[in-house]
């Protein structure tokens, strides 16, 4: 984790969380699988005039009905009170009644109208001979509330089958205008600005329109009686906006990265002209140079403060004013320019950069082999080694300050590519290995698929070693869960790689052509060049276990 001391912001602590449930009644109707929403009142104190699924905090009286509930064996005490709540709720706010009678039919009208919906639930439940029908509400999603919000709940979204015959009320205090809305439909409206949902409802809904009927919902979710996914969103700013993500959206692990409690102060724009700080003593500079390939651009780094001056991090093409903004952006304070590899939207800067400096800082890296391409000729003034450590110490206002950059040679991608550990703060700059929404290009004969994926294994095993939680990747946004994320990479190559032998089984005479069209059918045609550089090296690799290729 990020030293303290090198938060941008001050931090302050999130408010307590409050256990609450809500439940997503369904139904299947000719138009497909619709669900029922309501209005709050404008005047709530969360989510006002937004449209809901009904709920509620939990009461401890729901923890204390569990003998008037029906429950399934796999179901917990917690999974119940919270099935129990959500049908109290449902009932408070809608009058929909999930219980049965003691003939165990279904509960009718005549039991809805008997019991008082701003009485105690559960005790008219149990006067009526009435059983909650708990075993019948499943866990679809568990939000937890945005932690910068002043309200903040721990809520399951449950789903349950409609009662037949029943019809929603609205309770007109806290809920109004219930509706039945295909999740589609919701959408829309809500684009079209017609109907108001906030960030955990639309992710829901988006969810929610994959299933085709109630029965398909209801069986997913009783698979383990887990929620689908587990979410406690983050925001950031996008011109001049707040907008949320969820943890696997790629501005996640930059804003867990720059504003840990939550606070809404990080721009995500991509822009070239400016730095943007991510810590104190950490800067990136994306150079302008956008494309298939590249993405928003390739990312600088600067790491070190006033106190230590700077190491600059891919200097990126040699692109005139980006090179001036790094060096603008260091204060001209540039003790060290490093390299991770050769290719040419990274290392042609560094001169450019270098000749800019009053005192020379020394251009490092790996010099390239001459399996690399023409314009990825590349020759530091100094190679690196394994596990060296490069260090900026300085006296700051706080006393002395120390920055330390570990080398780890990763071949794979290119065989001079180098990563870079800040050890004091736990993050992996980790060049072209690693990348944020997209996975890096292996090409051959530079490239080699098994020593991209030893490196990963090193990385890994890194990521253990020197305690590292984000990585720094040189295209897209920080990347957060640092060891799972190398897990998850190794493992979509792996499986790729399963594409193609079995490619390569289904058309043993095929052209690479014929093999990328077979493996790489989920991946748009127009990558399917770039893709069959990666299949190449995924080829040799597999030739390379077969007898007679030691």
């Amino acid at each position: 984790m990020a030293r303290i001391s090198q938060l941008l912001h001050p931090q302050r602590e999130s408010v307590a969380l409050r256990p609450a449930a809500t439940v997503l009644l369904l139904r299947d109707s000719p138009d497909g699988l619709q669900v029922l929403m309501t209005r709050r009142s404008m005047t709530a104190s969360f989510a006002p005039g937004a449209y809901v699924f009904p709920g509620g905090g939990i009461d401890p009286t729901d923890a204390q009905a569990h003998g008037q509930a029906l429950r399934r064996p796999t179901q917990s005490d917690l999974r119940l009170t919270q099935a129990i709540a959500a049908i109290r709720e449902s009932f408070e706010e809608l009058g929909v009644l999930l219980a049965r009678r003691a003939d165990g039919k279904p509960a009718t009208a005549d039991d809805i109208t008997a019991l008082d919906r701003s009485a105690p639930f559960t005790a008219q439940c149990a006067e009526r001979g009435l059983t909650l029908t708990a075993d019948a509400v499943y866990v679809f999603a568990h939000w937890i509330t945005d932690r910068d919000l002043p309200r903040r709940f721990d809520v399951p979204f449950l789903v349950a089958r409609m009662p037949e015959g029943q019809t929603p009320v609205a309770d007109e205090a806290e809920q109004f205008e219930p509706v039945w809305i295909s999740p589609a439909q919701a959408l829309a409206q809500h684009a079209a600005g017609t109907f108001f949902i906030i960030f955990p409802t639309i992710r829901t809904l988006e969810r929610l329109q994959a299933f085709a009927t109630v029965e398909a919902v209801l069986n997913a979710c009783a698979v383990d009686d887990e929620p689908l996914w587990t979410s406690c969103p983050r925001g950031g700013l996008l011109a001049g906006k707040d907008q949320r993500y969820m943890e696997h959206e790629a501005p996640f692990g930059e804003l867990t990265l720059v504003s840990p409690d939550g606070q809404i102060v990080h721009a995500l724009d991509w822009q070239c002209e400016r730095p943007v700080p991510l810590l104190k003593n950490l800067m990136r500079l994306t150079a302008p140079n956008p494309g298939v390939m590249t993405g928003p651009g390739t990312n600088s780094y600067l790491v070190g403060d006033p106190a230590t001056g700077y190491i600059v991090i891919d200097p990126g093409p040699a692109d005139n004013a980006h090179v001036h903004n790094l060096w603008r952006a260091a204060g001209g304070n540039i003790r060290m320019i490093v390299c991770t590899h050769s290719h040419a939207d990274h290392s042609p800067g560094a001169k450019p950069l270098q000749d800019l400096c009053a005192h020379t800082p020394p251009v490092l890296g790996l010099h390239s082999l001459p399996t690399a391409r023409a314009n990825s000729f590349f020759v530091p003034d100094r190679a690196l080694a394994h596990n060296e450590q490069l260090v900026l110490q300085g006296q700051g206002a706080e006393g002395e300050v120390t920055h330390t950059l570990r080398v780890l040679h990763t071949p794979g991608h290119a065989a001079n590519h180098l990563c870079l550990v800040l050890e004091e703060d736990g993050l992996l700059f980790s060049g072209d290995h690693v990348l944020n929404g997209s996975t890096t290009v292996i090409d051959p004969p530079d490239g080699n698929m098994n020593d991209y994926l030893a490196s990963l294994d090193l990385l890994a095993n890194a990521c253990d070693q020197f305690h590292i939680d984000f990585i720094l990747p040189a295209h897209g946004h920080v990347l957060d869960s640092a060891r799972n994320a190398i897990t998850q990479l190794k493992a979509h190559r792996l499986k790729r790689e399963a594409k193609i032998m079995a490619a390569m089984q289904a058309l043993p005479e095929g052209t690479l052509q014929a093999w990328v069209e077979h493996a790489y059918a989920d991946v748009p045609p127009r990558l399917w060049p770039v893709a069959a550089r990666s299949l190449q090296a995924h080829v040799d690799r597999i030739r390379s276990f077969e007898p007679g290729n030691d």
